[in-house]
């Protein structure tokens, strides 16, 4: 004789589910959402991707709600100059922020008419051809550069105003256990730069390091109709470089 099922006899299920998907979340990878224009043109507006929480080590901004469990990180791995890096804003440490690692504690960080120095030394910088807005099209023609950074990774970034705002700044001397986070649109990027905004991103802030594009989408997510041709299947499964 079959038992008579018991109500809501699944959430049991449903419980240990979530138990489990916190736990990979927060231990190995989590989604985020590119919102703004300040990677391209490597992330792109509405591409999805997924960070590695085990990259750097865990702090209390690897959990959920960064509950303050302990202080610093555990099973620490330092960061590389030129990750692309999930790190929660030091102002207000409810925002993910997402940016390129360019200054390493006790490194020298200036711009020079558009140029990148660290330490001193120019980072060398040579033309890429032109990055077309696809929001615009051809009436967005945006300059691409390819930089190589000191320890050889090459990163390719766009400069789209010659003489912006922060184009020519004065030496930053990046603490220790901080780190100078820059974004590739060089234009249009509220990064390390601004001092007030963002400023130097301690070590514990650091969410973890961008691996993948899982999906990519040019329109809003949620406007279905525009599926599939709104989908950048191009991106899918795409590396973060």
């Amino acid at each position: 004789m079959t038992q008579p099922k018991k109500p809501l006899g699944f959430i049991p299920t449903l419980l240990v589910a979530l138990v489990c998907a916190g736990f990979v979340r927060s231990l190995f990878f989590e989604p985020f959402h590119i919102p703004s224009s300040s990677m391209k043109p490597g992330l792109l507006i509405g591409d999805y991707i997924f960070v590695a929480k085990y990259s750097y080590g865990y702090s209390r901004y690897s959990f959920p709600f960064g509950f303050d469990f302990f202080e610093g990180r555990i099973w620490e791995s330092e960061p590389k100059r030129g990750d692309v890096a999930v790190f929660r804003l030091p102002s207000d440490p409810s925002i993910n922020y997402v940016k390129r690692i360019i200054g390493l504690p006790r490194d020298r960080i200036q711009m020079r008419n558009g140029v990148l120095f660290i330490n001193d030394e120019e980072v060398k910088k040579i033309s890429d051809g032109i990055f077309y807005d696809e929001n615009l099209g051809m009436e967005n023609e945006i300059k691409k550069f390819l930089e190589t950074l000191p320890e050889g990774k090459i990163i390719q970034i766009l400069d789209e105003n010659s003489g912006s705002e922060a184009d020519n700044t004065g030496i930053y001397e990046v603490p220790e256990g901080t780190y100078f986070m820059m974004g590739d649109n060089r234009d249009n990027s509220q990064d390390s730069r601004f001092l007030t905004h963002v400023g130097y991103v301690p070590k514990e802030n650091l969410v973890g390091r961008a691996t993948i594009i899982f999906f990519s989408n040019s329109k809003p997510t949620w406007q279905f109709w525009n599926w599939p041709s709104a989908i950048r299947f191009e991106r899918v499964l795409k590396k973060v470089d």
